[in-house]
């Protein structure tokens, strides 16, 4: 079973709010989940991204593969960095 990070889409027709979740990468964009992780907002001035980091870290750790908006919302959060930082201090042990 491949997991990804991915966006569900929620919230009504032109006013798009979304829930950071580990699915299936074979189940349907708003069907069934694994474990929610964080939301994105996009429609607040600034945007509002909120993500549980030690949950993401621990599912990357897992090898669940991120979708590339998910990628820069960890990245701009700096999740991606401390994933990185994480493997390279086990590498080097």
């Amino acid at each position: 079973m491949a997991v990804k990070l991915r966006l569900k889409r929620m919230g009504a027709k032109k006013r798009p709010f979304y829930r950071i979740i580990a699915a299936d990468s074979r189940s349907p964009r708003d069907g069934k989940f694994i474990e929610q992780i964080g939301y994105y907002n996009p429609i607040e001035e600034p945007a509002v991204v909120k993500i549980d980091k030690e949950l993401a870290l621990k599912w990357l750790r897992n090898g669940a593969i991120p979708t590339d908006t998910v990628r820069n919302l960890f990245s701009k959060q700096g999740i991606m960095k401390a994933f990185h930082e994480s493997k390279c201090k086990k590498d080097g042990e």
